[in-house]
């Protein structure tokens, strides 16, 4: 059977079904439509803010001050010494006995040949008295013997005695005279003990130890009580040679203790240096002695100059850098205003509220020695001068 149909309907619908070319450029349009999309957004995202201007920053105002180095650094030095009294005594009885009395105490001011302290001396007072009793009795003797003497030249000059009778008359008067002198030389002796059995202050001063109480026996040459002569104060300083050698005799130099102040003036330097503390010792006199105290310390200052070069500053100028080191803040010209730009120092000397540095800084650099703390480098600023660097140098003198 031979199959018919209009030729005309068979090739519309073979018209109707897509190929695969159509297919593959659709495809290739939607990737690119897509990829365009793509590009579009990513350049929107990427696309830079708008610019809004801002003004620039207000300059500071800080302090500056100009600086000039020095050539040199004067380093005050503090040497420590010892207030003593320029006399001491222990003073003790020279012959042992029992103690009866002490009239003063640790701390009594005593004045001088005031009776401090005193034996028993009942048994030298007894002895006393028989010396005295001898000396009566080899005076009566003496007295005796040279009348004897005076009958005995007479009867001779008449013929009636030999001049044996005279020599052994003026021999028992010679010796009669030399008994009155035995005597009296003990009493003496007996007086002169009687009168060491009192200790008196040899001079003005104050009892600073006591050690022996009444009733006690006091031991031949033992000390009993100390005084110390305290209107004559010296202080003793052990000095560098170098600086010793720098002091003149008489100079009046200003001693530091406890209590402030305290004038003093040179009165010698032994000259030798101590082997163990390398110093020669200087004795200072006390003008005024009741400035300080026996045993106080004081301290003598002295200046010393090193070739050093730098400037004083201001603590408040230094602010910490990196690695423990410090730095200052120098406003540089820059561009019609001044900027705050950091130079690094090294600390040589500090002195209260200043210090010494050297470093990077030059001659005529304005450091700003206040508001470290709100600046950072090349912060502008407007700088102020105030203190000059001869004030700095000069603030913690005198």
């Amino acid at each position: 059977m031979t199959q018919t149909g209009d030729p005309m309907t068979k090739r519309h619908v073979r018209e109707k079904r897509p190929t695969a070319a159509k297919g593959g450029l659709f495809l290739i349009a939607l990737i690119v439509l897509v990829g365009l999309l793509v590009l579009v957004a990513l350049t929107q995202r990427s696309s830079e803010a708008p610019f809004i201007p801002q003004a620039a920053p207000d300059a500071l105002q800080v302090s500056v001050l100009a600086i000039e180095l020095s050539e040199t650094l004067t380093l005050e030095e503090s040497f420590s010494g010892l207030v003593v009294a320029r006399r001491t005594s222990r003073l003790g009885f020279p012959a042992g006995g029992r103690v009866i009395n002490v009239d003063v105490d640790i701390g009594d001011r005593v004045s001088a040949g005031q009776p401090l302290g005193r034996l028993d001396t009942r048994n030298l007072q007894a002895q006393l008295a028989a010396a005295e009793a001898s000396m009566a009795e080899a005076r009566a003797n003496y007295r005796l013997s040279r009348t004897v003497v005076d009958r005995q030249t007479k009867l001779f000059e008449r013929g009636h005695v030999a001049q044996q009778r005279v020599d052994e008359a003026t021999a028992q008067a010679s010796a009669a005279a030399a008994r009155i002198e035995a005597a009296s030389a003990q009493a003496d002796a007996l007086k002169v003990a009687i009168d060491l059995s009192v200790i008196r202050a040899p001079f003005s001063g104050m009892v600073t130890d006591r050690m022996i109480d009444e009733g006690a026996i006091a031991v031949p040459g033992a000390p009993i009580l100390e005084l110390v002569e305290t209107s004559k104060l010296e202080a003793r300083i052990g000095l560098p040679a170098e600086n010793a050698a720098d002091l003149e005799k008489g100079q009046i130099v200003e001693l530091i203790s406890d209590r402030g102040p305290v004038a003093a003036k040179l009165r010698s330097t032994t000259g030798v240096v101590d082997q163990t503390q390398r110093t020669v010792m200087a004795i200072f006199d006390i003008k005024m002695p009741e400035t300080v105290n026996t045993g106080a310390i004081v301290r003598l200052s002295l200046d010393r100059t090193v070739d050093e070069r730098g400037v004083w500053l201001p603590v408040s100028a230094l602010t910490e850098a990196a690695r423990g080191l410090w730095s200052v803040y120098v406003a540089v010209p820059e561009a019609g205003g001044w900027t705050a730009q950091p130079q690094l120092v090294e600390i040589v000397q500090t002195e209260g509220q200043r210090v010494f540095v050297r470093g990077t800084v030059r001659d005529g650099d304005k450091i700003i020695i206040d508001g470290l703390g709100r600046l950072v480098p090349g912060q502008p600023v407007s700088p102020v001068e105030t203190r000059s660097t001869l004030a700095i140098a000069h603030e913690n003198e005198g």
